[in-house]
């Protein structure tokens, strides 16, 4: 799913939200009743979908997410997709100082999880969250980031070359004993 796509999602489901409800999709480590060889239990990622209603803190429904809960809340589903499909191949948005928590958590409910898609929003995206520094600091990050990547390949591309051209330097020293012992040929 892409971040247009989820747009559409949330533009066609705003009026059939559930009010007062709120639901969360996220993945949760649970033990899948097998061992491993050395007796230690395995694990696998199940999607959980955690419900809460409004004004009832004591209740929270938190259970693996079946085809009726993805059903009935759409949008977080879709939502908990992007998330997985960006922090994938991204940077999530936790890991940097310069968004505060309820930045970070305004833009997931938009569907932004990662730096690089804070960085790529459009113009007019930028204008309505009101992330235009933002998206500038997460650009500089990612430029500034690219260029330490290119400086560290460039300093291993240049620390095999030191390396291949010590091997031919004591290869040129054992020629040059070698030629050195060889008899002399006398003129005639």
């Amino acid at each position: 799913m892409d971040f247009d796509t989820y747009q559409k999602l949330i533009d066609q489901n705003k009026n059939h939200l559930d009010d007062g409800v709120a639901a969360r999709f996220y993945d949760r480590a649970v033990k899948s009743g097998e061992l491993d060889s050395n007796g230690i239990p395995k694990f696998c990622i199940v999607c959980y979908c955690e419900i809460r209603i409004k004004d009832n803190t004591t209740e929270i429904f938190d259970q693996p997410a079946t085809p009726d809960k993805i059903r009935r809340f759409p949008v977080e589903y879709a939502r908990y997709q992007l998330s997985k499909k960006q922090v994938k191949d991204g940077h999530p948005l936790e890991n940097f100082a310069f968004l505060s928590l309820s930045e970070i958590e305004s833009c997931k409910y938009h569907g932004i999880f990662t730096l690089e898609a804070l960085a790529e929003l459009s113009d007019d995206r930028v204008r309505d969250l009101k992330l235009s520094e933002e998206r500038q600091i997460a650009r500089n990050f990612l430029a500034q980031n690219r260029l330490v990547k290119q400086s560290e390949t460039i300093a291993e591309i240049k620390q095999n070359y030191e390396q291949r051209i010590a091997v031919l330097n004591k290869e040129i020293e054992q020629l040059k004993n070698n030629v050195a012992t060889l008899p002399r040929r006398r003129k005639k």
